[in-house]
């Protein structure tokens, strides 16, 4: 390809791109409590780590309050679960730092919070994909039955169903 027309193909994909879409600045991060209000929101949060606690599961908090202030008046929290150890690692570097965190905000426990899955979430990636359990229930990759009932596949007690297998559709001819 010509370095003319690999000027014209940028420039004319660069008028074709949305003014709103080339002068995007990222959302900026929100305080914790910024972020408590917004519920069932992705968001970045921005807080100061004072303290890492962890229990006796293996879960892990992180405390975005100051120690001055009573426990319940701190109305956000950041959670690292015990099955996630491996794909967040260690969090005791984070204490007494400032950082971002993207994630989606939910209620725990009477208080606001992200669950911290993934270590791309302090730099602004997406949380650990978790399936849908109610999907992957009684599914077994060997077997040739779909992951899930469909009610159109089934016989529901009649002799006939809408993909019955009994049933065969003739082919025309394929003509040379």
């Amino acid at each position: 390809m010509s370095l003319t027309r690999l000027l014209l193909a940028c420039l004319l994909f660069g008028a074709l791109t949305p003014a709103h879409a080339r002068n995007r600045a990222p959302a900026p991060c929100l305080t914790a409590e910024q972020a408590a209000a917004h519920p069932n929101s992705e968001v970045c949060v921005t807080a100061h780590i004072y303290q890492i606690l962890e229990l006796t599961d293996g879960s892990r908090f992180l405390d975005v309050c100051p120690l001055s202030m009573a426990d319940n008046d701190c109305r956000f929290i950041i959670l690292s679960l015990a099955e996630d150890r491996d794909t967040v690692g260690p969090l005791l570097q984070y204490r007494d730092m400032n950082v971002h965190i993207r994630g989606i905000v939910r209620p725990m426990h009477g208080r606001m919070g992200i669950v911290l899955s993934h270590v791309r979430q302090f730099s602004g990636g997406p949380p650990r994909f978790r399936p849908n359990p109610r999907l992957l229930k009684g599914f077994n990759p060997d077997s040739n039955r779909p992951p899930i009932h469909d009610p159109a596949l089934s016989t529901a007690g009649r002799s006939r169903s809408f993909l019955n297998n009994k049933d065969t559709v003739q082919l025309p001819d394929k003509k040379p």
